[in-house]
């Protein structure tokens, strides 16, 4: 059962009882979490306690990537200390593996410094493989990739979502049927292994020492209103596209050393947008494919933490969310 922000705060399940509590503020796109996260570092500065937020998203943490990934203005930078952001070139890859072993490194120095971490951000893998380990499952094979690439260039991504759902429905039930990047990966797993994913990650991870040192516990923004995150996600999108996003797309794309298959172009928002640049998609149809793609990442967000029943849910909805949110994070961190 998920908890209310009235209830005690719960032992968030990941470590012992004398390990140290850090709030995570998780949540959708468009949920309120900056919002909330930069009331608590003001209200904790008030009181002499310096508060630095862990990014916990897998866009943020590339450069030259600002609008579309909605990342942090300079003025909230400067409200408090951010880490995990502009750690990335778009060209390069970033792991779970590798946001577990910085999180838990910067977690450790801020804490070390005698300040409160607190960590923010919608990148549920990320989460996941911080608070219960990593599984075993194997790296990317540029043959398996190269092979899914060319059958779904041929068959296209909704029938290779099908021949995972017959061999993985689970995982196949919270992707969307063009959700290449994951079904792609979920499906290289599948034929490297011959064991579907979501089998591989319901596996128990192995704990380190470090991960025990902390107690993670979650507080959720979720909407009790799905029709009022979908208005702020399409109200956020055509402020990004006001804000110059195709411009930086076009900015990204004179690099040359840029493709859309790289992860940091497969972003929502990027994708599209690349797309239309090419010619393949006229604006209108960018726009709306844009926010239909941020849709189905809030929906995809969702059903990772209603999977959390130790979450304190907060209603992203409600015109108290701010103040509930913070509310539920200083019980936790203080």
């Amino acid at each position: 059962m998920t908890r209310s922000t009235n209830e005690a705060v719960p032992s968030g399940g990941n470590a012992g009882t004398d390990a140290l509590p850090v709030a995570c503020l998780l949540g959708p796109t468009a949920s309120g979490k900056t919002a909330a996260a930069l009331a608590y570092a003001a209200q904790s500065a008030a009181r002499g306690r310096a508060v630095e937020i862990v990014s916990v998203d897998s866009a943020l943490v590339y450069r030259e990537m600002d609008i579309g990934t909605a990342k942090p203005s300079a003025g909230e930078r400067t409200a408090a200390v951010h880490h995990l952001i502009d750690i990335v070139d778009p060209a390069d890859a970033y792991s779970a593996a590798s946001f577990r072993a910085d999180a838990l490194r910067v977690t450790g120095e801020i804490v070390a410094r005698g300040n409160v971490p607190l960590l923010v951000g919608g990148t549920m893998l990320y989460y996941r493989a911080l608070t219960q380990g990593l599984n075993d499952l194997p790296g990317a094979d540029a043959e398996v990739r190269a092979a899914l690439d060319a059958e779904a260039a041929r068959d296209g991504w909704p029938a290779l979502h099908a021949r995972l759902a017959a061999v993985d429905p689970e995982t196949a039930a919270r992707l969307a049927p063009n959700d290449s990047q994951r079904i792609q990966r979920a499906l290289e797993i599948y034929r490297l292994t011959g064991r579907p994913m979501s089998a591989l990650l319901a596996a128990p991870s192995p704990r380190d020492d470090e991960a025990a040192r902390y107690r993670f516990v979650p507080v959720a923004l979720e909407p009790s209103e799905r029709s009022v995150l979908h208005a702020r996600i399409a109200q956020r999108f055509d402020a990004m596209l006001a804000a110059g996003l195709i411009d930086e797309v076009k900015a990204l794309r004179a690099r040359g050393d840029l493709n859309p298959n790289l992860p940091s172009m497969r972003c929502v928002g990027y994708r599209q947008v690349w797309e239309y640049l090419d010619g393949a998609i006229d604006y209108d149809t960018l726009r709306d494919k844009g926010i239909f793609a941020t849709r189905q990442l809030c929906k995809r967000q969702l059903t990772w933490l209603r999977a959390m029943p130790e979450r304190i849910v907060v209603d992203c909805c409600a015109p108290d969310a701010t103040a509930q949110a913070l509310a539920a994070v200083e019980r936790i961190g203080g």
